[in-house]
């Protein structure tokens, strides 16, 4: 069973939890830490011969053009995560569109080929923003991975299908790749990335994978920050609950990461949609 690795590539001060304390004008005079941050996730996927799904956020790659292009280079799958990292639902259709047409842009003349696969900011396709995946197949996208299918209170949509699944709409059609949860006592536990991959016991994370390659015979689509493996970045003034959410347990992303890779086979998101959906 193929499983998807997937990078979300932003740096640490684009993070959604940060916007009442940091404006998009106060970004580029910021310190980056996206580059440092990317080479050794690409040194660790190399170590591990693994190619994954980087969706990047068109900020980034106009102002590290390389870095986009090194990835790319190195084999890695190259998809969208949007331009100015605004949650859709506190955006209008036109808007959305415009976003997403110009980091489409920026992202397909830098590495000179077309890309199919889009991701939104902190997974803000709800019950009320469907209609962002229509847009998304008439931008030429082939599947999204935005729909979280679980309760939060800044994303989700609980009762959308847990495994990746094709979504037929009546300008088209678009694959889903939903991040992975497990269903404990009709709950879905999000097991995939981001602080659950940080706080939950890696046990835990490698237990719910194995479920899900091995009872459920489906696929897991995991996703990572490049912050979250940098614990010297800087500490910006923030709140309390958002500064525990944000920097705690930093310093031991990397060995689960690498423990993982060594335990389960991944792969890009268009490989898991070529090898077992599109079958």
């Amino acid at each position: 069973m193929i499983n998807a690795l997937t990078i979300d590539v932003e740096d640490y001060y684009h993070v959604t939890a940060f916007e009442p304390y940091i404006s998009n004008e106060e970004w580029g005079y910021l310190p980056s830490r996206v580059e440092c941050n990317i080479m050794k996730i690409l040194e660790i996927l190399d170590s591990y011969h693994v190619k994954a799904t980087f969706f990047i956020l068109g900020w980034v790659a106009e102002r590290n053009p390389s870095l986009v292009r090194l990835i790319h280079n190195q084999g890695h799958e190259i998809a969208c995560h949007g331009y100015t990292h605004k949650l859709v639902y506190k955006t209008t259709q036109e808007d959305f569109r415009m976003d997403v047409r110009k980091a489409k842009f920026i992202i397909e003349d830098l590495i000179g080929t077309n890309i199919s696969g889009f991701r939104a900011t902190s997974f803000s396709f709800i019950e009320s923003t469907l209609w962002a995946l229509d847009i998304l197949i008439e931008e030429g996208f082939l599947y999204d991975s935005s729909i979280f299918p679980i309760h939060h209170d800044r994303y989700g949509i609980p009762y959308w299908q847990r495994f990746p699944h094709f979504i037929s709409r009546n300008g088209g059609g678009i694959y889903e790749l939903p991040p992975s949860t497990v269903k404990i006592f009709k709950n879905n536990i999000p097991i995939a990335g981001g602080a659950y991959l940080r706080f939950l016991p890696l046990s835990l994370v490698n237990w719910g994978i194995k479920r899900i390659n091995n009872v459920e015979m489906k696929p897991a689509v995991l996703y990572l920050h490049p912050w979250e493996i940098d614990a010297e970045q800087p500490e910006l003034k923030v709140g309390k609950i958002i500064r525990f959410r944000h920097y705690s347990k930093l310093d031991k992303v990397e060995n689960k990461i690498k423990k993982i890779l060594s335990a389960f086979e991944f792969g890009t998101a268009s490989d898991l949609i070529s090898r077992t959906l599109s079958s």
